[in-house]
């Protein structure tokens, strides 16, 4: 009986996993409005009945969506090198300006207008927050004990995300490559001990 079930729980975690693949994609092709469980389930590759049967509505879908969403972004951030100042400021950005982060921004405009949404986003975002500064802190060897370094680090995230923001609707690299060197040397002038 056990080695029926495994295959069976396999598949279904497959399906679940494309689902979610699915939706971040959608989200940050299409934005919420054309984002349906529809249209998911079509990406997927599965039937409607598949995928409500793992999210019975629209917004279990996109909640796990937003979940997973966080997750694969802590994740990236576990991942970057602990190199230089440049690596890790010039990966740091690259997180919020790929497709992560624009499927984050649609579900963030769609939970302003969703109160079922608001809430769980809102706790998810404060998750990823916190997840992303501890990163930055050790990444970057920053010591927050030392005045104003807590709000350096937290400068830097703030104007990583303004770079995604911005890229959102021209390709700002050119310029976002200047930033990023800028940024570089001023966090490695601000976090080195004096």
């Amino acid at each position: 009986m056990a080695a029926v079930t495994a295959p069976k729980q396999d598949r279904s975690r497959a399906t679940r996993q494309r689902l979610l693949e699915a939706a971040v994609a959608c989200l940050a092709e299409r934005g919420w409005a054309g984002s349906t469980v529809s249209v998911v389930a079509e990406r997927a590759g599965v039937s409607r009945g598949a995928a409500q049967h793992h999210f019975p509505t629209r917004e279990d879908l996109f909640t796990a969506a937003v979940e997973y969403v966080a997750e694969e972004r802590s994740t990236a951030l576990r991942a970057l090198p602990r190199r230089d100042t440049a690596a890790v400021v010039g990966a740091m950005v690259d997180l919020y300006t790929g497709p992560l982060f624009r499927a984050a921004l649609h579900l963030w405009v769609a939970a302003s207008n969703e109160e079922q949404l608001r809430r769980r986003v809102t706790e998810l975002e404060a998750r990823f927050g916190r997840e992303s500064h501890r990163m930055a802190v050790e990444l970057l060897h920053a010591d927050e004990s030392r005045p104003g370094v807590r709000e350096i680090v937290q400068g830097f995230l703030d104007m990583a995300r303004g770079l995604g923001l911005a890229n959102l609707l021209t390709d700002d690299t050119a310029r976002r490559h200047k930033v990023v060197a800028q940024w570089s040397q001023l966090l490695e002038k601000a976090l080195t001990p004096p």
